[in-house]
């Protein structure tokens, strides 16, 4: 009786340690595994990262992602540039400001393609007729501050002829139905919000002013990339598949951007139609010409080149 008491209990004792061991081994998968924190803005321009988290439930084999959300841009940089969170979707130009301010940020990839309109007032037909009217811009550092300056040189008309004012994007239809401001650009969804609101119409589209132009990217810490290669490329490759997905523009993808965004889905269905988010490689080519015309409005002094600032790596294996 003794006897079998002992090998019952070298049994149990057996088994516990060996659940015990498995538990472990599981626990030490998980703790290899980075939970990868993305700062973003809740605009349409951030759709893939979307995706990513809601249709996946931000969970893979390599990484988990987490979205982590802000109201400003100036505190997402803040957030980016001293590492509580690990990458973002960021407007590209407040990315290269942070990198000649000496942060080491890459970029992998952009955001979307084209997207971006000019919404003015229902009283004005012609950006000619924007001349000592007040427009709105949501960062000196933005594309969308570009695509003004390139409409109002298209023009005959001079920075200095429009009065520009950094607005939140998300009071901008509201200051054009108020008659606070005479027309803006911005990341959607908020040009969709007054055309489907009826208070504004589009003057411009990206695509008019400046084909191919470049908005928003998904940058990464370069120290966080160092110590997380397998995790990046997986997630880069994933963003990818999610942006091909969302260039589908299919209805029943929109509970995920809605789950981000709280939008309209009458605004969301316009806004997505201005959108491409097929092929986000970062370009030479049109890289070089976002960085001349930052020069050329003297935005920044010494932008990074794109060899200094890009990192295709990730992509090129994804696609």
């Amino acid at each position: 009786m003794r006897k079998n008491k002992k090998w019952i209990i070298r049994l149990v004792t057996a088994c516990i340690m060996l659940f015990l061991t498995a538990c472990g081994q599981q626990a030490g998968k998980t703790l290899d595994k980075p939970t990868i924190k993305i700062g973003y803005l809740p605009i349409t321009h951030a759709g893939p990262l979307y995706l990513d988290a809601h249709v996946h439930d931000g969970q893979f084999e390599d990484y988990n992602i987490e979205l982590v959300k802000f109201n400003s841009w100036p505190d997402l940089m803040d957030a980016l540039n001293t590492g509580r969170v690990d990458g973002a979707s960021v407007l590209i130009e407040l990315a290269m400001k942070a990198v000649e301010k000496g942060i080491d940020l890459k970029a992998v990839a952009l955001g979307h393609k084209d997207g971006n309109v000019l919404i003015a007032s229902k009283e004005i037909d012609d950006a000619k007729e924007l001349k000592n009217k007040t427009f709105a811009i949501p960062h000196k550092y933005s594309t969308h501050n570009l695509l003004l300056y390139e409409t109002l040189k298209k023009e005959g008309l001079t920075y200095d002829d429009v009065k520009v004012v950094e607005m939140p994007p998300a009071e901008m239809p509201a200051a054009l139905a108020g008659n606070r401001i005479a027309g803006y650009v911005v990341a959607e969804p908020f040009g969709a919000q007054a055309v489907v609101l009826d208070k504004g119409h589009v003057l411009h589209s990206s695509d008019d002013i400046w084909p191919n132009s470049y908005c928003c990217v998904l940058v990464f810490r370069n120290d966080f990339i160092q110590g997380n290669r397998t995790a990046v490329q997986s997630m880069v490759s994933q963003y990818i598949k999610s942006g091909e997905l969302a260039n589908q523009k299919d209805p029943a993808l929109y509970e995920s951007f809605q789950h981000y965004m709280k939008v309209d889905k009458k605004v969301l269905d316009l806004s997505l139609q201005w959108i491409s988010f097929d092929g986000l490689r970062i370009e030479k080519k049109e890289y070089d010409k976002l960085r001349n015309l930052i020069l050329e409005m003297k935005l920044m002094e010494n932008p990074p080149l794109y060899e200094e600032f890009v990192d295709n790596t990730f992509i090129n294996k994804a696609m």
